[in-house]
């Protein structure tokens, strides 16, 4: 009898792991730290995965806010069949949903960031039955100037796309060059076929 009992409890215990597996199957994907210059926009990029055919017309998506200094977390952007950014607030007007729900994007948008937006934004993703799972979180940090390695990138871009039109204009160069001088050699060997065919001579 307690046999029978152990193996009812063992299957109950698994049916129940294999519905919180089922349930739990959303899995959300962050850079975990990006980098914006002071004044320009920076998209937050929040992607995710989920064991359940996605519906747009269940998705809930939220993102907060948690400040460096610390405190509360602040709600900054939240999606439930359309967008719904703060109306209130420090990032007022500032976020812009830049995401794609059957595409499994849950980015958006900041506007002109600030030094006071430095601190860790938290994406939250629902796909009901897929409502219990990992959070995404991003560290945002706010500097004056690009570093030296977007600087450098930046140079390298503008050094490639200079270097490809000199290498074009060279290009264009050499083929009219080349059309030039083949006129030339046609018209010298035309010369001495007209002379022999001059009655005068």
């Amino acid at each position: 009898m307690r046999l029978k009992g152990f193996w009812f409890l063992a299957v109950l215990t698994g049916l129940a792991a294999s519905v919180v597996l089922q349930v739990s199957g959303m899995n959300i994907y962050t850079p975990g730290n990006v980098e914006a210059v002071n004044g320009t926009d920076v998209r937050l990029k929040c992607t995710f995965q989920s064991s359940a055919q996605i519906n747009p017309s269940l998705v809930v998506i939220s993102w907060t806010f948690r400040p460096l200094a610390g405190g509360r977390e602040i709600s900054v952007f939240h999606y439930q069949q359309q967008p719904y950014p703060p109306l209130e607030g420090i990032f007022r007007k500032k976020i812009a949903w830049a995401g794609d729900l059957i595409g499994g994007d849950a980015s958006i948008i900041i506007r002109d960031v600030k030094f006071t937006y430095n601190g860790t934004y938290i994406c939250q993703v629902k796909n009901p039955p897929d409502v219990h799972g990992p959070i995404g979180e991003i560290q945002l940090r706010v500097v004056l100037t690009a570093s030296f390695s977007d600087l450098l990138i930046l140079a390298v871009a503008i050094g490639s796309t200079i270097g490809c039109i000199v290498l074009l204009l060279f290009i264009s160069f050499c083929c009219r060059r080349c059309r030039k001088r083949q006129r030339q050699l046609k018209s010298n060997e035309e010369a001495p076929r007209k002379e022999r065919k001059d009655p005068t001579w």
